[in-house]
């Protein structure tokens, strides 16, 4: 096994979602650097823009693309324009989620929880779909859904949001399960708190951070470049007999 070629992903070809921010610009970076032509997308242009510039000026080879996930049609433009542009997908990263309410389930509306199934399942499991004919003709195909610790344990106030985390896991599991005779890898990153605009109403409350940290083996908040090496790992040769597997990123919080 060449040691200096496990972790590179040179002339392959990646989608992240929800990547001109936080976890996914992370996740872009990684890949970007180890060789993959980055396909970086969410809903707004000029922030897609901004990240391209600043992967580019290193020398990445990353394009800009912006859909809503959240609807069918922009699913598959997502899809169309990739391969336009570079003719092929290796990686798909399911980053992209929302969660728009915080409070009892019984408190939200039914659209609520209807926008965050679209957002954290329904497109995951679409794009994935999306996706097959052009993973199986990969020579290193990998799916990587973003789940969450809610997925694993729900959260207090966080009960529809944790409820589609555990839908995304299970759904690895099944594409893990169905797709593997195409020999396509689909594993999951559950995160726990990272210092991320998403996650900012938490880490930045001192009550809520510190209440945390105490129950924290590492005492730390976790950074996005974090799970941008999971996610690098997931999607190199150094995890090519790892399918089905849910890995937690949270500093212990799970034990």
């Amino acid at each position: 096994m060449d040691l200096n070629s496990l972790f590179s992903l040179q002339d392959k070809v990646a989608i992240i979602t929800g990547a001109s921010r936080g976890i996914g610009v992370s996740i872009a970076h990684f890949f970007a650097a180890a060789g993959a032509k980055v396909v970086i997308n969410s809903r707004n242009q000029e922030r897609l823009d901004e990240v391209t510039h600043k992967l580019r000026e290193k020398g990445y080879e990353v394009c800009g693309i912006a859909n809503n996930i959240g609807y069918a049609d922009e699913r598959q433009n997502l899809i169309n324009q990739t391969i336009e542009k570079y003719g092929q997908i290796d990686i798909l990263v399911n980053n992209a989620g929302t969660n728009p309410v915080y409070g009892p389930i019984d408190e939200t509306d039914l659209a609520v929880f209807d926008k965050i199934l679209e957002v954290n399942v329904k497109a995951p499991y679409e794009l994935s779909k999306l996706s097959l004919p052009y993973l199986r003709q990969s020579s290193g195909p990998s799916i990587i859904n973003i789940s969450s610790i809610s997925g694993l344990s729900p959260e207090k106030g966080l009960g529809l949001y944790s409820i589609s985390k555990s839908a995304l896991i299970s759904l690895t599991k099944v594409f893990a399960k169905e797709w593997g005779s195409y020999n396509i890898r689909v594993n999951a990153i559950c995160p726990g708190l990272i210092k991320t605009k998403f996650s900012e109403v938490l880490w930045s409350n001192e009550s809520i951070r510190e209440k945390f940290l105490a129950e924290l083996p590492l005492k730390r908040i976790g950074e996005e470049e974090e799970i941008g090496a999971m996610a690098l790992f997931l999607a190199s040769r150094a995890s090519s007999y790892t399918t089905g597997a849910i890995f937690t990123v949270d500093g212990g919080f799970t034990i």
